[in-house]
């Protein structure tokens, strides 16, 4: 899951996204609402957490813009007032899918955003599964042949991006956009050992082959 998080309060974006990072998704932030109008316009979110009170373009402004949009990312609403003719505003007039008042509980947000992108066109079903594989999305299990295996969120939201491509090649550049965020030196290797890691995991239930000029694959 691609996740953008446009809060201005640095240490709160910070401590969404790092917590969002360990639930297995991918990350990127914004400090202001022009940045992140042009961020959703270059990349494909599934979700993005929006501040309202955004420096520069309101989050009100960023929400009506975005739902202008062919395929807008779903929008869940950040804001300090809680009363509801706040969130009545925020979900009728501005388009928005979802709301949060702060001070939020951290589970409530994760619970938020992963029923958000559940409601994105074209979801996958919650349970996977490929040859001996079974990966469930909604408690982040992998087992093989029944047994559970010890995976990290990386390992595991590698695993499932090559599982819903079926046993097709899924390019370098692929797996970087939908599990690593923006900030990712794809220089540095990190796909190549997290699928290193993978395999040794799988063992030889499953293979992950490695097409050249193409990217990885899973046969089993």
């Amino acid at each position: 899951m691609r996740v953008l998080v446009a809060e201005d309060h640095r240490v709160l974006a910070r401590t969404i996204a790092t917590g969002l990072r360990r639930q297995a998704m991918a990350v990127d932030i914004a400090a202001t609402g022009d940045e992140a109008e042009r961020m959703c316009l270059l990349t494909a979110y599934d979700v993005l957490i929006l501040d309202r009170d955004l420096p520069v373009m309101s989050g009100d402004e960023v929400c009506r813009r975005l739902r202008e949009l062919a395929d807008p990312p779903r929008i869940l609403m950040l804001t300090a007032a809680g009363e509801l003719t706040d969130r009545v505003y925020g979900l009728t007039e501005l388009g928005a899918d979802d709301y949060l008042a702060k001070p939020f509980d951290f589970a409530e947000l994760v619970a938020r955003v992963r029923a958000l992108s559940r409601r994105v066109p074209q979801q996958h079903p919650d349970v996977l599964s490929f040859g001996d594989i079974t990966l469930n999305e909604t408690h982040r299990e992998v087992s093989v042949a029944g047994t559970t295996l010890e995976l990290s969120a990386k390992e595991t939201a590698v695993l499932r991006l090559l599982m819903l491509a079926g046993g097709a090649p899924v390019a370098h550049d692929e797996i970087v956009r939908t599990v690593w965020d923006e900030h990712l030196d794809t220089g540095t290797g990190v796909v190549r050992t997290t699928v290193s890691r993978l395999r040794g995991k799988l063992g030889d239930s499953c293979l992950i082959l490695t097409d050249k000029g193409e990217g990885y694959r899973l046969c089993d």
